[in-house]
Formats: structure tokens, sequence, C-alpha cells
């Protein structure tokens, strides 16, 4: 477990708050997990982002009356700190009895609580259920591999020796898996998953993909240091020009928690997958 969430209301019994308390986030700072990849503030490999979208987003009008809505979050890959997600839902739901002017005061707001828990500018946009309806659900990019005929004996950690390539090739793809789990570290509960790679290099094997990326089954982390292992251990092997590696996360508490980490400096589409 990482020794900050031991402080949080991660799997502890909470008492619901229903008006503006920002002092609800509980920071957890990224050093202690980048330090156990070998990482550290001023060597990370890669770009991106952590997406996290609310579906449980509710506030009042100056009037009293309820406004419900989706919201945004866009935290970037190298803020000082990830915000826990019981406390962020514990935030969230103090601004169910709270008035806010109207949209942009509350994104102002949002945006504000949210930066200074990461440490660095986050993102913020509040969608009405209409934007987020017309937007619709999207297939993930490249060639499924699930229905590979595999052998699996080993669920309790990642394991990277699985993987192989073919150096004598180098190809451009994207592949993807929707059978990434992985437990939570404090709650050990589930969190189910859908995992993208893309990237140029010598060629990867994809069953020995998909038999590193089922190894993670029983392994507790949190989703970001997840993807960040997934990444490291593909470039270490495939040496790639380029890679792009992202998870979409099935939704827990009214979070999903979508972390992309890439070699490349791009804009990420936060798009809804079937089962978000």
């Amino acid at each position: 477990m990482h020794p900050a969430a031991e402080h949080s209301p991660l799997g502890k019994s909470s008492e619901y708050v229903s008006t503006y308390t920002p002092s609800l986030l509980f920071p957890i700072p990224r050093a202690a997990k980048w330090a156990e990849l070998g990482l550290s503030a001023d060597t990370l490999p890669y770009k991106g982002v952590d997406f996290w979208n609310c579906f449980e987003l509710s506030w009042l009008l100056p009037s009293g009356k309820p406004v419900v809505a989706i919201g945004e979050f866009s935290i970037p890959a190298d803020s000082p700190n990830i915000i826990e997600s019981k406390s962020f839902k514990l935030y969230l739901n103090s601004l169910n009895q709270t008035p806010f002017a109207d949209r942009t005061t509350l994104e102002a707001t949002l945006r504000q609580d949210l930066s200074a828990a990461a440490g660095k500018p986050v993102g913020v946009r509040v969608r009405s259920l209409g934007e987020v309806e017309a937007q619709g659900v999207v297939a993930l990019p490249g060639t499924c591999i699930d229905e590979l005929d595999i052998s699996v004996d080993s669920y309790e950690h990642p394991r990277p020796e699985l993987l192989r390539c073919d150096d004598s090739q180098v190809v451009e793809e994207s592949v993807h898996s929707h059978l990434l789990k992985s437990n939570c570290p404090v709650t050990s509960q589930p969190d189910w998953g859908s995992v993208v790679v893309e990237y140029r290099g010598a060629a990867l094997d994809h069953a020995s993909l998909l038999a590193y990326l089922v190894s993670f089954r029983q392994h507790s982390d949190f989703h970001e240091q997840c993807v960040e292992r997934i990444f490291l251990d593909l470039q270490r092997l495939l040496k790639p020009e380029k890679l792009t590696v992202y998870a979409r996360y099935v939704r827990r508490g009214g979070l999903d928690i979508n972390p992309y980490r890439s070699t490349e400096t791009a804009e990420f589409a936060n798009q809804r997958l079937v089962r978000q």
C-alpha cells in the first residue's frame, strides 16, 4: 500500500458532507510509486494525462433548483500528486447542496480546488447529459487480442518476462485488450479496464502481451501505476521510436479513471467505451 493512502478516507467509513468542503480532497504524492518504478519527477520517460469522469455531479442554482451534469477532469501525468479517489468523490458530493451562480463559476471553483490538490493546473469541463449522450461511445483502435489462445497460470504480479518481440521486424500498430484487471491496493476491490498499446518498434508478440496483461489480474496497485508499469515494461522490450499506452477503466463510485502515457506530445481524446 502507498504509505500516504493509510491516512486517506479510502476503505474507511465516511460521513457524506453535502455542502462545499474543499478540505475533503486528499492528495497522494506520486514520488513513492515513481521511485518503485525507478523513476523520479525529473526522469519521467513519458508525457500524459489522467482523465477522470464524474457521473454523479450535482449542485444548486441560486433559485435552489438542482442541476445534474457530467464532469471531465484532466490531471497532468507529471503532477506531484494524484487525488485519492474516495476523497475526490466526497468532495464532489459536497457540492450537492451548494448554490453556484452558473456553470462557469462552478468550473472555476473545481479548477482551483483540484489544481491545488494535484500540484499542477487541472483541466475541468462540466458537460450536460445531452452533450455526452450525443458523443456516444467508441470502439478502441487497432486489433483486439482477446481471442488469442493462451495458457495462464500466474495472476499475482505483473510478469514482464512473458513479453516477446521480433526485433528483426519494425512495425507500427495499435492493439488492445479488455482483459485488464487489477485490485485496489487499499480496499482490494477489483478494477476492470481496457488497455491500448500503440507503438512503432520491434514487432510485439500479441499472445505474449495478452498473457502479460492477464498477469495483473490479482495485482494490487492504483490505475495510474498499472499503466506506467505497462509502458515501462514495453519500452524496455521494444525500444520503440514511439509508444503510447492508455487504459479506460470501468467506473466505481460514480468516477472512472483513465491514465494515458506516451512518448509523444499529443492531444488525447477522452472518449467513452461501452463499459463506461
